[in-house]
């Protein structure tokens, strides 16, 4: 059956004496129930007219100026439905919950991706969660990590303590520590990695280091164990940007193993003999994914002011991936 859209059309005409201003800010301060960030999807997607015109984010309100907006008014098809999927949960309360996210799953729901995110498992386990984003598709969600990144997940049940919440992840307050398994062995076994990230030139959807452009990020790691090509790391943030971990270590030439986005389903390390590469190989079987788990979450609660520590098991991948890298070191 075709899905019939309805809209809303408005239109604002700007008065003479109106001082310059970019239309996302003016729009969301001029029309009722408006956000910023809804207004700019709407313009991104071609709803925002001036002047007969189709208007960009940064387009300036001038006096006279004549502006149109047709609004969807149907669901949009993320409109997001709960779902009967199993949550691990290590810890809850009135206020907020953890969980442990397994690989494979995605945080909330985005092109492409509308069932079996985490969001939808939250929405059939309660419908206590916070609307604080604008975004209606990620109630509760505090902070991401990528989908085929597994480990601990904050969530909010009320707006209060998602505001408190997302402060600490601000003001950089909260404790997480990720481990990952690497190619190659250190040089030194603890350092930092410091470098802007951008989006790759070459290809917009992933990340590169880079000089001159991007988001300053700043990564500290300590090896825990070595093995013959790779190596066991803890990873602490200083700064959380998208693929950051991932960006720096290949970056330092010690790719994710299995990461197949940076370098990690490579063989490196000048690994020529056959018995080697078949062995690398059943172990990229094993890990068919990045070996990269957020394992640890600390944080000051935001009703009790009490520190929370909580600490995840790695999955079966991660385990089985380890003992058969100590097998043969």
């Amino acid at each position: 059956m075709a899905k019939i859209v309805t809209e809303k059309k408005i239109r604002i005409d700007v008065p003479e004496g109106k001082k310059k201003e970019r239309i996302d800010v003016f729009l969301a301060n001029s029309v009722e129930n408006a956000t910023r960030s809804r207004i700019q999807k709407l313009i991104k997607f071609g709803g925002v007219t001036a002047n007969g015109i189709v208007v960009k984010p940064n387009y300036q309100v001038c006096p006279n100026d004549v502006i149109d907006l047709t609004i969807p008014t149907n669901p949009r098809p993320d409109e997001t439905e709960a779902e009967n999927i199993p949550l691990d949960i290590v810890f809850e309360d009135q206020y907020l919950l953890v969980v442990n996210k397994p690989a494979g799953m995605v945080a909330h729901p985005s092109l492409g991706n509308y069932t079996g995110t985490l969001v939808n498992a939250l929405l059939h386990y309660t419908r206590q969660l916070s609307e604080f984003n604008d975004d209606s598709t990620r109630p509760g969600i505090v902070h991401r990590i990528d989908k085929e990144t597994s480990g601990l997940l904050l969530i909010a049940k009320d707006e209060w303590t998602h505001a408190q919440l997302a402060k600490q992840f601000y003001h950089h307050t909260i404790d997480r520590e990720y481990w990952a398994v690497c190619w190659g062995r250190f040089k030194q076994q603890k350092g930092e990695i410091v470098g802007n990230i951008a989006r790759s030139v070459k290809d917009r959807k992933i990340f590169t280091v880079s000089e001159i452009e991007g988001k300053h990020a700043h990564t500290f790691y300590e090896v825990i164990e070595e093995f013959d090509f790779a190596s066991l790391v803890r990873l602490k943030l200083k700064t959380g940007r998208t693929h950051q971990i991932r960006v720096h270590l290949n970056h330092v030439h010690h790719p994710i193993f299995g990461d197949p986005t940076y370098g990690g389903r490579k063989i490196a390390y000048g690994l020529e003999l056959p018995k080697i590469k078949a062995r690398v190989e059943n172990l990229l079987e094993i890990m068919k994914r990045q070996a990269l788990h957020a394992k640890t979450l600390g944080f000051l609660h935001p009703h009790t002011k009490e520190r929370v520590f909580l600490e995840s098991d790695l999955p079966e991948d991660f385990t089985e991936l380890l003992s058969k890298l100590k097998l043969n070191s």
